[in-house]
């Protein structure tokens, strides 16, 4: 079996949920690949970088690989300046060093609001998988206009908890953020949101120039 290594270079160390999801999309659309993830830890370098093209350069260098993923959230601004941003650094960097294919990731606000869909996961991350304890999570056609989804998600997290108002103010709500998307088995449901259609689609091309997509004609229709 052939063995496909992805790198994921994130905005902080949060951002390191999104491996589950990446892993998910490059099975959906590779076939008899052992897909290999990384996380681009670089906190602990004696000199951080702090350029995306520097940091772009260090974790090809520190985390050898097959594809890059860039990771930005937009925040408060469009998407496609982020986008913007990331390839002007791939421009700077290729003229250094050879670079694998780089995928953006660019999450329309931040990465939280992919995590808001699957009730299953929050109730499992929150330690109470059989509770009954109605969620009010955001309809999907909405997810993308939320503006602040980290605020969301922990307060589902304290909601799906079942616990009293004193006990959930002691709950770690970022540590079990970053675990949500580790109970999420199908992330279909994101198809419904431009910003991972983007990606998709970005990363499906990649695939397809490289003769890693499982099956063009199938994946050209679904498209």
């Amino acid at each position: 079996m052939r063995e496909l290594r992805y790198t994921l270079l994130s905005d902080g160390s949060s951002d390191r949920a999104l491996l589950p999801l990446l892993t998910w999309l490059l099975h959906e659309h590779t076939f008899e690949l052992a897909i290999q993830s990384e996380w681009a830890d670089l906190r602990r370098l004696p000199t951080v970088p702090r350029t995306l093209g520097d940091r772009i350069q260090k974790s090809i260098e520190l985390y050898p690989c097959d594809l890059l993923f860039v990771h930005r959230d937009a925040e408060r601004e469009p998407p496609e300046v982020r986008r913007n941003e990331i390839r002007q650094a791939i421009d700077v960097v290729s003229t250094l060093t050879i670079l694998p294919p780089v995928i953006c990731v660019v999450p329309i606000r931040m990465q939280e609001a992919w995590l808001l869909f699957d009730e299953p996961a929050l109730r499992r991350v929150a330690g109470n998988p059989h509770g009954r304890m109605p969620l009010q999570l955001p309809r999907l056609t909405e997810l993308e206009n939320l503006p602040d989804p980290k605020e969301n998600l922990n307060e589902l997290i304290r909601e799906a908890s079942g616990l009293n108002s004193r006990r959930r103010k002691k709950i770690p709500v970022s540590m079990y953020a970053q675990r949500v998307l580790e109970f999420i088995e199908d992330f279909t449901p994101l198809r419904r949101l431009s910003a991972f259609n983007t990606l998709e689609d970005e990363l499906k091309d990649i695939l397809r120039a490289h003769g890693w997509l499982i099956n063009v004609a199938r994946d050209d229709k679904e498209g």
